[in-house]
């Protein structure tokens, strides 16, 4: 079954530097100094103008010769800056600098172990890292391991002696009048940056997104937007400056929160109130405070919320959109949920996937595109502007109208492919269209309903979980007390659709030496020590004598697989440095007529610069909710 976007194409853009999509539009120039970011911790504020001149002097202080102060980062030199920290101001100062000058960056977790950080700074071929002062001491040491120089180590936020932080850095270029770095070209299929991906199947993998995908996605929101414009205004927020205000807990290292709060906060004037991590009690009390308009929100986060004591005084009444995203939401859970918000406020979601840079499937607004479209309850929505989509069974013959199969998607919005993981890309990335893993039913209409999950890779609290991870973790412990295993899904979730790890282990002679209980107790130590809490195996671990899944058609796992603890990475693939070093420092003239032009080209769909500045958001946080 072959489908294509009911929305109007984004239009087709030429090749520029997605930075320059975030900063310096037409539009831009006639936005008050609203305050942007709020520090929800310290109460510490930025205005936008006033992060305009941090990004330009962050551009500089990274991307200026080391002869004249700067670190000298150029990707076509190779460089890979890997981030790893709680959300915070710098942070988002940080990549924007980066993606001025062209320089790909790593999104690491900030939750990762010892040797989950090793596996992504390996894969990734991390040349330079911003870490958060308080993780440098589990970094340094796997760091000095995988060959990073601690020059070459700095700070992103905090303080550590002897150590230069984004902060010191920024402050360095301002003194010293550092001659600014223009933002420098790029096209098309220059990589803008990797995040880490379970896919379909196996370990996690480094998804390369490029500066064409941004702008493409860009574009997509821009699309909806305008559509829904024409069908609906939503009311004036009632905040002290008349803009807009979102709560930012989702982690940055993620495509939901880095798209959400990083990226497409710049498309109208907001501000964002940034929590370094969830924390329901500071969340629910921060919400009143800044008169809280619009929050995004995960199903394992809404299941806290509306089981939470005493949700019903809690004072939501400034909430005016809510959105659901990175995993289903059961439609019971959303329910219970509207009824804490006002009545007049949206809740709504859809689905998407790193994969995709953000989302390909969102819920339409009703009655747009001359009432064509409407709400569906149960359905993720329809296709995104500028989307192909294909259901195919397991076969990969087409599906008919109504039959459950496989989503495949097409569109200038999906990822170049695994960065250092040619077998994963071929697999993954078949012939332009991207196999999601995910099993849908598609109506006559178009629209879309989950149905299952095709892949492997498990969804816990809204992050994907890799079996094939957790089996080699268990297989490295270094006593070597089980000869194999497999790990699956089983129920225990917070919600209906939300499954956790369980691990069913087969003994090896050490291991029944020292009995079964003892083995289960160092196999739970070992691999809570090794892995991120949500990794952890919270359907327990069961010995047997054969590691064959009885809940699973998933296969077992070899005893002489690819282990965790010394995890081997292929050459460098993807993108070479031959096509990283197209990139060059830029002339702002030059390439400013071509970015106004494209610009104004949204206009044609809809003049974008006519719909009101809560309009945008409400597409950001309502139509582009995703479900990576």
């Amino acid at each position: 079954m072959y489908l294509k976007s009911p929305y109007p194409d984004p239009p087709p853009f030429p090749e520029f530097n997605a930075h320059n999509v975030f900063f310096g539009r037409p539009d831009q120039a006639a936005w008050p100094d609203y305050t942007l970011y709020i520090d929800a911790k310290s109460g510490k504020k930025i205005t936008y103008r006033q992060f305009v001149e941090r990004v330009r002097l962050g551009a500089t202080a990274l991307g200026a010769p080391i002869a004249e102060g700067g670190l000298g980062l150029r990707g076509e030199d190779g460089e890979i800056v890997g981030i790893m920290g709680q959300n915070s101001m710098d942070y988002i100062t940080t990549l924007h600098s980066l993606l001025a000058i062209a320089t790909p960056f790593a999104l690491i977790s900030s939750y990762s172990t010892p040797f989950e950080l090793k596996h992504a700074l390996e894969l990734s071929k991390t040349t330079t890292l911003f870490v958060d002062a308080r993780f440098l001491s589990l970094v340094l040491p796997v760091a000095k391991k995988v060959g990073i120089s601690p020059s070459k180590i700095f700070v992103l936020e905090g303080k550590d002696k002897g150590r230069k932080s984004v902060a010191e850095l920024i402050k360095n270029a301002e003194a010293r009048k550092m001659t600014p770095v223009a933002p420098r070209d790029a096209k098309k299929d220059t990589l803008a940056y990797l995040i880490f991906s379970s896919g379909t199947s196996g370990l996690p993998k480094a998804v390369m997104i490029s500066h064409g995908n941004i702008i493409y996605s860009i574009g997509q929101a821009i699309v909806v937007a305008t559509t829904t414009a024409q069908v609906y205004t939503p009311p004036p927020p009632k905040t002290p400056e008349g803009i807009p205000v979102a709560l930012a807990f989702l982690p940055f290292h993620h495509t939901y929160g880095l798209h959400t709060f990083a990226f497409r906060a710049f498309l109208a004037p907001m501000s964002v109130v940034i929590l370094a991590k969830w924390d329901i009690k500071h969340a629910l009390e921060l919400i009143p405070k800044y008169r809280v308009t619009a929050i995004a929100l995960i199903p394992s986060v809404v299941h806290q919320l509306i089981n939470y004591p005493g949700i019903e005084k809690v004072d939501l009444s400034s909430i005016q959109t809510m959105g659901s995203g990175a995993a289903y939401l059961p439609p019971e859970m959303g329910e219970k949920l509207s009824t804490l918000i006002p009545r007049d406020a949206t809740l709504t979601e859809g689905y998407g996937m790193s994969e995709a840079t953000i989302a390909a499937i969102v819920q339409p607004y009703p009655g747009i595109l001359g009432g064509k479209l409407k709400h569906i309850p149960g359905s993720t929505g329809v296709l995104l502007p500028g989307m192909e989509a294909r259901i195919v069974r397991d076969d990969g013959t087409e599906a008919e109208v109504g039959e459950v199969g496989e989503l495949l998607v097409r569109s200038p919005n999906v990822a170049m492919g695994y960065w250092n993981n040619d077998k994963a890309t071929r697999e993954t990335f078949v012939d332009g269209w991207l196999h999601s893993g995910d099993k849908f039913r598609v109506t006559e209409e178009g629209y879309f309903f989950f149905a299952d999950r095709a892949k492997d890779t498990l969804k816990v609290s809204g992050s994907q979980v890799s079996p094939v991870e957790i089996e080699n973790c268990l297989l490295a412990e270094p006593r070597k007390l089980i000869n194999d295993a497999t790990v699956a899904g089983v129920s225990g979730g917070r919600t209906s659709d939300e499954k956790v790890p369980r691990a069913w282990v087969v003994l090896s002679p050490a291991g029944k030496k020292l009995g079964a209980e003892q083995t289960v107790k160092e196999l739970e130590k070992w691999h809570q020590e090794n892995l991120s809490k949500y990794k952890w195996l919270r359907g327990g671990i069961e010995v047997v004598k054969e590691a064959s899944c009885p809940h699973s058609d998933r296969k077992p796992a070899l005893a002489d697989s690819q282990r965790c603890s010394d995890t081997q990475v292929t050459d460098r693939k993807g993108p070479s440095a031959s096509a990283a070093g197209s990139v060059r420092d830029g002339s702002r003239k030059e390439s400013e007529g071509k970015i106004v032009k494209y610009l104004k080209s949204w206009s044609m769909v809809a003049d974008y610069t006519k719909v009101p500045f809560d309009t945008l958001l409400c597409d950001i946080y309502i139509h582009i909710s995703i479900s990576v």
